[in-house]
């Protein structure tokens, strides 16, 4: 390779020109555009669009979920910074030709127009046209450069991705860059304060600190990457690959020795003005940047990434870009899974706190249908208190009918185990209203809030398939009992960021267990340090979608030494989920086998044809009460 890169410059010296114009000339416009961000009526417009608290609750949230209750600033904001990415990826659109302005109908490309001045005003110096394919009328689509106005149209392609999303993550308070990719591409570099480094953001993916994706995922042939910001440019090109020889070959522009001189002489303009002590912090920032990129390039395992190609934009145009990849089943999966502590003690509080609920009816007498109405009750107060601040919730119950007031007066008691899995509490107002508000910290009442209401649906829906509504019902699947938590989770594949093993465990109906390779045989275990227990029952959930990836045998095995040895526990074969989200559960005779590990060897998924992926709504195994 260093004879490659030898090589590759030596040739450079003959066909690269000497001058840095062409050079200036396409880094120059960009230094402009940064300056932009600074703006503070640009910000104060981009934060305005952004529902901060909610993404501030699952921030907290996405780290209560690893155990971390009590985060430091520096997570938070990394925290906040993930969901602002995620946020944009769903609320800004991706134009591929748009829609016809008259008719709402499908559109295709008729050249380019003139601008308006009123496109001119905010940077939309190209305009493209498009003709309706139904009433033949022209749709202009301004490429604006303004991301005041990007914040208000909220669509276009990777260059108003980027733009618009380093605006707002300026907006927040993020050190931030512009990166632009010669090769037709351009994201988002922040400082991370938790790293300790700068991260790579692709608002258009919603992908974060993979930065060879672009290299090993979409296939491109990278020659210059370089990030622009208030505080200078940079040549961050080895940071996006791992084949430096060969993208040597390629930087043909101009030579390696002009180009630091152009970009010296840029970062020297933009630095006018700036302390001494401010241009002496910036210079070793600078050094240490460039030590990390070399440090990652000689450390990463390259054979091992597994990165998809690209996903925005519609497929002919990506395969026209050669940015498809080689695989488009491909994803940002993990094959060396970590060990990961599962955060769902929650999980279980909340099935134990329902028992009373349940038993309640049978107390009272109550038939299937009013046990069903006051379960309804109960759900409509949890999602009032979902929909309300996260930091200041409450609402209250109002007794103005028979059921209200039957509800409060005699139900309500009952209920009293499960508002404390909520950390929530019930409290006579001033008016005489019943209020509920929170008992303790938020965070825990937005972690298990979701797991409540997943777990009336379960109780509302296993009710109304009760036949014989009484003491025999309170069992498995309706009371759901002694669930084993607080374990740790290692499985043979995962899926990055969002089908993480311990996803498997949430208690949540809105995540998954993804195993990307898992089609033809995969495996999880739940291991539990604090004692060895009997598995007497488990249930599996479907996941959102895709029937095809999911299981259809499998072996489930206990081990009593932490996962040296194992025994088979039960097996399964050719299991059908008809429905999306749905449980079933499986009862086990372990006779007496004490585990402190549990295996899940899935064996084969629905359609092992049709996808290389198993995936798993949820996971929950049950003890015998001791």
């Amino acid at each position: 390779m260093l004879q490659a890169e030898e090589e590759a410059l030596m040739f450079q010296q003959y066909i690269a020109s000497d001058n840095g114009a062409e050079m200036k000339r396409k880094i120059r416009p960009y230094v402009e555009q940064v300056l932009m961000y600074e703006d503070p009526k640009r910000q104060e417009a981009a934060r305005k669009t952004v529902p901060v608290l909610e993404l501030e609750e699952k921030a907290l949230v996405s780290l209560a979920k690893e155990g971390n209750f009590k985060p430091s600033k520096t997570e938070q904001d990394h925290a906040f910074l993930l969901q602002l990415l995620f946020w944009f990826k769903q609320s800004f659109r991706w134009v591929n030709a748009p829609p016809c302005d008259s008719c709402g109908n499908q559109t295709i490309s008729d050249g380019m127009g003139s601008p308006l001045p009123s496109e001119a005003l905010f940077g939309g110096s190209r305009v493209e046209l498009y003709r309706c394919n139904s009433c033949s009328k022209i749709t202009r689509f301004p490429r604006y450069n303004d991301p005041l106005k990007l914040v208000e149209t909220r669509k276009g392609r990777c260059g108003e991705w980027a733009n618009c999303f380093t605006l707002y993550c300026r907006a927040f308070g993020y050190e931030s860059r512009l990166v632009l990719d010669f090769t037709d591409h351009v994201w988002t570099e922040c400082f991370s304060h938790c790293f300790g480094r700068w991260m790579h953001l692709d608002p258009c993916e919603a992908i974060f600190d993979n930065p060879l994706l672009y290299e090993k995922g979409w296939d491109k042939k990278l020659n210059y990457i370089i990030a622009i910001a208030k505080d200078g440019v940079y040549d961050v090109t080895k940071r996006y690959t791992r084949k430096w020889h060969e993208v040597l070959s390629r930087r043909n522009i101009t030579t390696e020795a002009v180009l630091s001189a152009v970009l010296a002489n840029i970062t020297k303009d933009c630095r006018k003005g700036f302390t001494s002590q401010l241009l002496s912090t910036l210079e070793e920032r600078d050094r240490n940047e460039m030590e990390a990129i070399e440090r990652e390039y000689h450390s990463k395992d390259y054979a091992s990434t597994s990165l998809p190609g690209r996903r925005s934009g519609d497929k002919e145009w990506r395969i026209s870009r050669s940015e498809f990849g080689s695989n488009d089943n491909c994803s940002l999966s993990s094959s060396s899974c970590p060990v990961r502590r599962c955060i769902d003690e929650h999980v279980t509080r909340v099935y134990n706190a329902l028992y009373p609920v349940l038993y309640s009816f049978i107390l009272n007498s109550l038939s299937k249908s009013r046990a069903v109405e006051i379960l309804k009750m109960f759900k409509r107060i949890v999602v009032e208190l979902r929909d309300s601040p996260f930091r200041t919730r409450k609402t209250s119950i109002k007794s103005d009918s028979s059921s209200a007031k039957f509800f409060v007066d005699q139900m309500l008691p009952f209920f009293g185990e499960l508002l404390k899995a909520l950390s929530l509490k019930s409290e006579l107002g001033t008016d005489g209203r019943v209020e509920i508000c929170l008992a303790g910290d938020p965070v825990k009442t937005s972690l298990a809030l979701p797991v409540v209401l997943d777990g009336l649906d379960d109780a509302i829906h296993n009710f109304n398939n009760c036949d014989n509504f009484g003491k025999d019902s309170l069992s498995l699947p309706l009371v759901k009992l002694n669930r084993i938590c607080s374990g740790s989770v290692l499985a043979s594949g995962e899926e990055l960021p969002f089908g993480i093993a311990t996803s498997a465990f949430d208690g949540i109906q809105e995540s998954k267990w993804e195993e990307p390779n898992g089609a033809r045989g995969c495996w999880i275990i739940y291991k539990v340090d604090n004692k060895l227990q009997e598995l007497v029952a488990y249930e599996l959930m479907s996941a959102n979608e895709a029937p095809e990836r999911d299981p259809m045998d499998w072996v489930v095995e206990g081990s009593n030494d932490g996962g040296s040895s194992w025994h088979v526990l039960d097996e399964q074969f050719s299991q059908r989920f008809e429905t999306r989200f749905q449980r079933k559960t499986f009862k086990v005779n372990s006779a007496g086998l004490l585990s402190n590990a549990f295996r899940l060897r899935f064996l084969k998924v629905r359609d092992v044809e049709a996808t290389s992926r198993l995936q798993l709504g949820s996971i929950d195994l049950y003890a015998r009460s001791s």
